[in-house]
């Protein structure tokens, strides 16, 4: 019988996976803490060769009612919640006999996968943790003295932390959070099961940013989530609610992109974009696209951005600048201007769902992960492009994908020369693409088109050819395809289709 309070550490193993305990067991014991278990988690940490206490010898009573009720003992749960800076608690624990708890490690129930496996209603009931959630609340409130580690996907930073020693109350509370959102979400599953929604959404994200405004002054707004997990920010002001959105925008258009590539964005697209050896060529040709839009944009790069580059750069008023990395003299260039946000993208797991808020609910779509590649084209017409072309076509589609429908994307040697944004007819789009190209001196003889979508009509080729254009690349899927197909042919312009429409509203 434990009948006094431990003069070491100890440490409650309650779990029901027992995928990677071996290795926290034996942290905890180098550590020198006690461990106390119950059931199948003490018969395996027996099974490993170590000393472990059982529950039922601290409470006095054995696991009953076929295992539903095994740690919920007043013994347990006091050891657990005890302010060990209280000597009432203190006074009370001594004279209950109550052991402090200093650890308790836990792994719920397997309610959700039983759902989803198809089991009967009474294997999915007894699959709902009421021991297990109620040690991990329990112990996540009481954070400030004891640490809970509440799921499997936990070991491996708990065992990094006792490397080093005994968690510290930053270490237990950051812990404490992440069990309190295991707690509800496992407390929502069982809701939309049991209430038989299972078609509701609910959604949890990170821990609430508040910016200065919204998309205006007048708008209230706030970024939930860890932006600290995509950006390292070295240097300028916050981040505002529209320059989250250009950054996002940068974000996604950028990881497109394996060559070494600089893009300028405006209001969410590209308005100037290139693929070059040397960085310096990627800003010139990328800023010559469209120098007048560059002014107060979002810079990215997929590279380490250089001094000769930075100096370049920093000759443009921009609000943003995000790459991979900075050179020491880049970074003290760039640093110059005090508000400048200059950005490290750090490797991130990409949420695989978009969402949006419209009418009174949400809109859930997949994420366009499907990027135009050479390999996915089929050539429509006589005229077979050329591996030049077919690079440009595949570099055009890239940034048609990222920009605003209707969109037109015009492009050659890996240079963005213009695009129509958001025009509400694909033939606007197209002059407007061209009217840009032009107004900079940009020759569209011999460059590419990319279209996010079909063309119903051959107008658009008819406009793309006389003005130069040579290859085209569109989805295809319209009803009238042949129309293009042989305004193509009888004009001597590639066409080639990818099958994959690239919407974006």
């Amino acid at each position: 019988m434990m009948q006094q309070l431990s003069k070491s550490p100890t440490a409650l193993l309650s779990v029901y996976y027992k995928d990677g305990l071996d290795v926290l067991v034996k942290a905890l014991v180098n550590q020198g803490y006690t461990l106390l278990s119950t059931g199948g988690t003490r018969t395996y940490i027996q099974e490993l060769g170590y000393e472990v206490e059982a529950v039922e010898n601290l409470t006095g009573y054995p696991s009953i009612l076929g295992g539903r009720v095994k740690t919920l003992h007043p013994k347990v749960f006091g050891g657990i919640l005890g302010r060990r800076e209280m000597a009432g608690d203190v006074e009370e624990m001594e004279s209950y006999e109550i052991p402090a708890i200093d650890v308790v490690v836990v792994d719920l129930y397997p309610f959700e996968e039983t759902v989803a496996a198809g089991g009967s209603h009474n294997e999915i009931i007894e699959k709902i943790d009421i021991g297990g959630i109620s040690l991990i609340r329990a112990a996540a409130k009481n954070y400030q003295h004891t640490w809970i580690i509440p799921s499997r996907a936990h070991y491996s930073k708990a065992v990094e932390v006792l490397a080093k020693g005994k968690p510290d109350e930053e270490t237990r509370k950051a812990f404490a959070g992440d069990a309190f959102a295991i707690s509800s979400g496992y407390d929502r599953a069982i809701h939309r099961h049991l209430s038989g929604s299972e078609s509701s959404l609910q959604l949890t994200f990170g821990p609430e940013n508040s910016l200065r405004y919204g998309e205006n002054p007048h708008q209230e707004g706030a970024f939930y989530g860890k932006l600290e997990e995509v950006f390292t920010k070295l240097h300028g002001k916050e981040l505002s609610y529209n320059n989250l959105l250009d950054a996002d925008a940068a974000v996604n258009l950028i990881r497109e992109f394996e060559e070494q590539t600089l893009a300028i964005l405006k209001h969410n697209n590209a308005c100037g974009l290139a693929s070059r050896e040397a960085l310096t060529d990627c800003w010139k040709d990328a800023l010559a696209a469209d120098p007048v839009s560059a002014f107060g944009g979002v810079i990215v790069t997929n590279t380490t951005i250089d001094a000769a580059t930075a100096e370049l750069m920093n000759a443009l008023f921009f609000e943003i600048v995000i790459a991979k990395g900075y050179e020491p003299d880049a970074l003290d260039i760039l640093k110059q201007k005090k508000n400048r946000i200059i950005l490290v993208l750090n490797a991130y797991e990409v949420p695989q769902k978009q969402y949006r808020s419209l009418l009174n609910g949400l809109l859930v779509q997949d994420r366009d992960d499907v990027t135009d590649q050479v390999e996915s084209m089929e050539t429509k017409t006589e005229e077979a492009p050329t591996a030049a072309q077919l690079e440009d076509l595949a570099f055009a589609s890239k940034i048609c994908k990222h920009t605003k429908s209707n969109t037109i994307v015009l492009a050659k040697n890996k240079q963005l020369l213009a695009s129509g944004t958001g025009q509400t007819s694909r033939v606007d789009a197209l002059k407007q693409a061209i009217n840009k190209a032009n107004s900079f001196n940009l020759t569209l003889e011999n460059a590419v088109m990319a279209s996010d979508a079909f063309f119903p009509f051959p107008d658009c080729v008819e406009i793309a050819h006389k003005a130069g254009i040579t290859a085209v690349v569109q989805p295809g899927g319209s009803v009238k395809d042949q129309l293009s197909i042989d305004y193509c042919n009888t004009h001597h312009v590639a066409m080639v289709f990818t099958g994959t429409r690239h919407f974006k509203h």
